[in-house]
């Protein structure tokens, strides 16, 4: 069986229980998730940066923009959520933001020093935070589902391996 493309490492399942030990796992998997996305990316001409990951979906530059605004918007979510109790966050629109001319044709180096420069800081805050502090939450309006930070620390870690997964199988069809 081909695996579903959108899901080459298949979708987010959560532990029954999150525990220090799947903490320390996303945390690590977060603080690497730059070096491979641009070691996914490294020697791709434009033509091959401007190739959609599969049919119907974004091109591998689209991919690399969408991650650092993914990320940042998270990443906010998470000081919003550690100094605010049970903030409403917004949503946004994912698919018009990898619409807009940056994401489409713009050079895929400075959407991969974001989100360097953002894991970095981002990293530095996972690992000064206190185990109760993943247990903080915030809410999302537009569902009523309250969101703890454990919870999505394990959703974004996951989301940059997906996305860097796309990139590989493409690469591997494409034999790139």
């Amino acid at each position: 069986m081909i695996p579903d493309p959108r899901y080459p490492i298949g979708r987010f399942t959560p532990p029954e229980r999150i525990d220090e030990a799947a903490l320390a796992s996303w945390r690590d998997a977060l603080a690497r998730a730059p070096g491979r996305l641009r070691q996914a990316v490294d020697g791709l001409n434009k033509a091959q940066l401007d190739t959609p990951y599969r049919d119907g979906g974004w091109s591998v530059r689209q991919v690399v923009h969408h991650l650092p605004d993914a990320h940042l918007y998270t990443y906010l979510r998470f000081k919003r959520a550690l100094t605010e109790e049970l903030p409403a966050i917004a949503g946004y629109d994912q698919a018009g933001w990898a619409a807009f001319p940056d994401s489409l044709e713009g050079p895929i180096e400075p959407a991969l020093r974001l989100y360097e420069a953002l894991h970095a800081r981002w990293d530095g805050l996972l690992r000064a935070m206190a185990a109760q502090d993943f247990e903080r939450c915030y809410l999302n309006p537009q569902t009523g589902e309250q969101r703890s930070l454990g919870f999505t620390l394990g959703v974004y870690a996951w989301h940059g391996e997906h996305h860097v997964a796309q990139i590989e199988a493409l690469r591997r069809r494409m034999g790139w």
